[in-house]
């Protein structure tokens, strides 16, 4: 089992982060790419001390564009 700091990489801080937060109650994070749900919940309840409702997953291709304009395979 992996630790709660582990799973849990980084929060997101954006527009669309602050406005689900003040509106709807929700926070983004950065988890690690195989971490499932139940570890996402596990995490957030211990690090955190809050009953997790429910847990929403993207998964995201990052790409980075060069100099030139071209799409790159991120990390």
């Amino acid at each position: 089992m992996k630790s709660p700091r582990d799973v849990i990489q980084t929060p997101l801080i954006s527009e669309k982060g602050t406005q689900l937060t003040e509106s709807f109650n929700q926070v983004l994070f950065k988890v690690r790419p195989d971490a499932n749900k139940i570890e996402v919940k596990r995490a957030v309840e211990t690090l955190f001390k809050v009953k997790v409702v429910q847990i929403r997953q993207n998964r995201f291709l990052w790409r980075r564009v060069n100099k030139d304009g071209e799409m790159t395979d991120g990390d």
